[in-house]
């Protein structure tokens, strides 16, 4: 997912048994939100992603390094 073309995230979009999404930015650590519908739940993590970016640069912190694999299962 984009934030204004600098940035792109990959977004975890959970289904809840209630109905709805829970939506997370594993790489913004905190950064979490939902929605009712998959489309309310994009808009309202755009906006958390926005406001999670713009929060870091106000105070001059750089974005957390997170390094990804992919494993299997163990045997």
């Amino acid at each position: 997912m984009s934030t204004n073309g600098q940035h792109e995230f990959d977004v975890v979009f959970e289904p809840q048994k209630e109905g709805g999404y829970t939506v997370y930015v594993p790489d913004l650590p905190g950064c979490i939100s939902e929605g009712d519908t998959l489309e309310e739940a994009t808009a309202m993590i755009k906006e958390a992603m926005a406001l999670y970016l713009e929060v870091r640069q106000e105070r001059g912190w750089a974005l957390p390094k997170i390094e990804h694999r992919k494993l299997a299962p163990a045997a």
